[in-house]
């Protein structure tokens, strides 16, 4: 296979996994990561392997997402958010799902480390984070649907990820795993409210019940700014529950980052133009995350 048609092979794979949105699986790790960094517990091996299990459940998420979504009709060509691989027909239904469980399979692989080091909890974790990213878009009731995906995402995106990262490395859940896990599930959330905001028009026809759909367009961009202020409370709360240690409010530095995005979501028209605001909000977890991480680093090293 010449280079010219392996990366043929692999576009509409990479396209599928959605690159912009997987911040949100590598971010709550990095929290957990520089926790147990200021708890003094570190391993390379599973730390690899905690990144594997996130980034691999979140493209096998976005997998079964894309195919679901096209079998359901819910994708057609007037979709305003980024192409869709199985509407486009770049890869047909079968291999989205293929690739779906082969993604599953992969971070079950990379959990099963995770597990041997750590215990049988982390089986329990990991079976239930491959069982939402199914059920988030699959079966009778996908939760999509339901009006629940938001409070799912903040727990799997946010408090799972970050106090099973912990867990696995220090073999305790402080407070601080807590704290870092509703800040990356919080500005997570507000990932998936973009896509509603935007979707708003298609949701309502596919009978969707989040929070846009209820309440209109001011209703989520009201619940993303709620976020937003959720998120930039936890490093105020990080530093007084560890006696003002300064580095945690290292995430302070990404406020004017916030406080655009958010402008940039009321004066938006809408459409496809939030696919930028989207961006942005992916990009936004990322760097706060990296601050937090940075912030509990930090603090272990100059105290």
């Amino acid at each position: 296979m010449t280079l010219g048609s392996l990366k043929d092979f692999l576009s509409p794979w990479v396209l599928a996994a959605r690159p912009k949105t997987l911040p949100a699986a590598v971010a709550p790790v990095f929290i957990g990561i520089g926790i147990s960094f200021f708890f003094g517990k570190l391993s390379l091996p599973a730390i690899l392997a905690a990144l594997l299990c996130s980034i691999f459940i979140q493209i096998g998420t976005n997998y079964i997402n894309d195919v679901v979504d096209f079998t359901r009709g819910h994708d057609t060509t007037e979709r305003l958010g980024p192409l869709r691989v199985t509407q486009a027909g770049l890869l047909s239904p079968t291999q989205v799902w293929i690739g779906g469980i082969t993604a599953f399979s992969l971070a079950a692989a990379a959990g099963l480390y995770l597990a041997l080091i750590a215990g049988w909890p982390v089986i329990l974790i990991g079976a239930a984070s491959i069982l939402a990213g199914i059920v988030y878009s699959a079966g009778p009731y996908p939760l999509v649907n339901t009006g629940v995906a938001d409070l799912f995402v903040l727990i799997f995106f946010g408090w799972v990820a970050v106090i099973g990262t912990v867990y696995v490395l220090t073999r305790s859940v402080p407070i601080e795993a807590w704290l870092g896990g509703l800040g990356a599930g919080v500005l997570t959330v507000n990932i998936l409210v973009i896509n509603n905001i935007r979707d708003i028009i298609s949701d309502r026809a596919a009978g969707r019940k989040n929070i846009p759909v209820r309440f209109g367009r001011r209703g989520g961009e009201i619940e993303y700014l709620i976020m937003l202020v959720i998120a930039y409370l936890i490093p105020l709360t990080l530093a007084v529950h560890t006696e003002w240690r300064a580095w945690m409010l290292l995430p302070y530095v990404t406020l004017p980052v916030a406080i655009h995005n958010y402008q940039e979501l009321k004066h938006s028209p809408g459409g496809k133009h939030l696919n930028l605001a989207l961006a942005q909000t992916a990009q936004l977890l990322f760097l706060y995350s990296l601050a937090m991480a940075a912030g509990f680093v930090l603090n272990r090293l100059l105290g």
